[in-house]
């Protein structure tokens, strides 16, 4: 059973960015997306400040963020990354799973990395984590290096958007149709 009190605010920064970007992107009539919370129980409370101190999460989670976009159903993940070396640790099995599932439904699965070191953003399409998930499985990296990532999908600074992952987005659509 996993605990939460250790790990505290761990990658609170781009689910910051992500939250505000996704309200930029609904006031605008472009995407409804919506966070999913983890379900947690309380175990020690800080009555004082009435804030929950330790905690146990009550079931695995499957993405951060689901919702849709211009009609396209999306989900996603938001990770952070202080170094060039992702860990496929960071991702779960049963998130996979739910993503390529999401997809079979023709839904958009992706993730959102943030490397905070180079404060940039990518937008990881499922079929991009899906070659270096299988790569691991038969015996390969553990993870992906920051260099292995395809140039396009790294997200440019946009005036007014924190994430700009929409045209990333786009641009997983269409090489999808390709």
């Amino acid at each position: 059973m996993a605990t939460w009190n250790s790990r505290g605010l761990r990658g609170s920064t781009l689910e910051d960015m992500v939250n505000r970007t996704n309200e930029k992107y609904a006031e605008a009539g472009l995407a409804l997306i919506q966070k999913i919370p983890t379900p947690i129980t309380p175990i020690k409370m800080d009555k004082e400040h009435r804030q929950i101190t330790l905690a146990y999460f009550e079931q695995k989670s499957t993405v951060d963020y689901i919702g849709a976009v211009q009609g396209i159903p999306v989900c996603f993940d938001a990770k952070e990354c202080a170094v060039d070396t992702f860990s496929l640790q960071n991702i779960h099995p049963h998130q996979v799973d739910f993503m390529e599932r999401f997809e079979k439904q023709g839904g958009i699965s992706f993730f959102l990395i943030y490397y905070s070191h180079r404060d940039t953003l990518y937008y990881l399409p499922l079929e991009m984590l899906l070659f270096f998930w299988n790569r691991a499985k038969e015996g390969g990296r553990k993870s992906f290096r920051y260099e292995e990532l395809n140039p396009d999908y790294f997200l440019p600074r946009k005036q007014g958007i924190l994430v700009p992952y929409l045209d990333a987005l786009k641009k997983d659509l269409e090489d999808r149709a390709e």
